[in-house]
């Protein structure tokens, strides 16, 4: 038996085979789950194109996680294709141009609050969405970037990783009397379609180069993946509220 035999899985966010949330989405069904979708507006052809390479091609639903209504009928929607769902993943994240690239002293609050909703308070907005699908033992999981320091150039995008880092804890606590465990995978930079929209991305990969004592391969989404599968698992029944760090260990090492 594979390691989500018989589980129904949400992810979000997959957009190209590079992305982390693609490979959830193959590694889930190789694992024996049943994997649904979520796109919308003018990403939907990159999924519907993308979720052509997966093992066997997932339904998909609308969801834009900032649209109430999408919100509200999320539910139903995923009832077309499975009658619960045991886990959901969250790879969902955006800032502004102007929120990003060593322009933190003069963005405007429009910008960053559209940063923090579609980077943080969406958690909450789609693990709330999906309540009532989730049963005991259902598993959220989000897909992080380590929030403890000041990156060059991530600006917002920083201080909204650090909201969705809290905002995990908050829902660990008001879900956990429900049996539903929700973490974070703070993963190394991945040569993704998010990761290409941050100036200066390439600094990150001089820092992982030299200060990761695994190493760390930042085309290899893999890695990222298989933890977010295995937390999604009953291999975790008593852990949430955690961030679990697949970066190569960058994360313990000081400057």
């Amino acid at each position: 038996m594979g390691l989500l035999e018989g589980k129904r899985i949400l992810v979000t966010g997959v957009l190209t085979d590079q992305s982390i949330a693609f490979h959830v989405a193959r590694l889930a069904q190789e694992e024996g789950a049943t994997v649904v979708l979520t796109s919308f507006g003018r990403v939907m052809g990159l999924t519907k194109r993308t979720n052509d390479r997966l093992p066997r091609p997932a339904p998909i639903v609308e969801l834009d996680v900032t649209n109430t209504d999408d919100l509200a009928a999320l539910a139903d929607r995923v009832r077309e294709h499975v009658d619960g769902l045991d886990g959901v993943l969250h790879s969902i994240g955006f800032a502004p141009e102007a929120a990003l690239g060593g322009n933190f002293l003069n963005t405007e609050w429009e910008d960053v609050a559209t940063a923090v909703q579609v980077s943080a308070y969406s958690l909450k907005a789609l693990a709330v969405a999906a309540r009532p699908l989730l049963g005991r033992g259902a598993s959220v999981v989000g897909l992080d970037f380590d929030a403890t320091v000041a990156w060059p150039k991530y600006d917002w995008m920083g201080v909204a990783k650090a909201a969705f880092e809290s905002t995990a804890r908050y829902l660990a606590r008001d879900l956990g009397a429900e049996g539903i465990r929700v973490n974070l995978i703070a993963a190394g930079p991945i040569h993704t379609v998010a990761a290409k929209s941050i100036p200066g991305f390439e600094e990150f990969r001089e820092v992982w180069s030299t200060r990761a004592p695994l190493t760390w391969d930042i085309d290899d989404p893999v890695p990222a993946a298989q933890a977010c599968v295995a937390l999604m698992s009953d291999w975790f029944p008593a852990t949430t509220g955690e961030i679990i760090h697949v970066d190569g260990g960058v994360h313990s090492q000081g400057a």
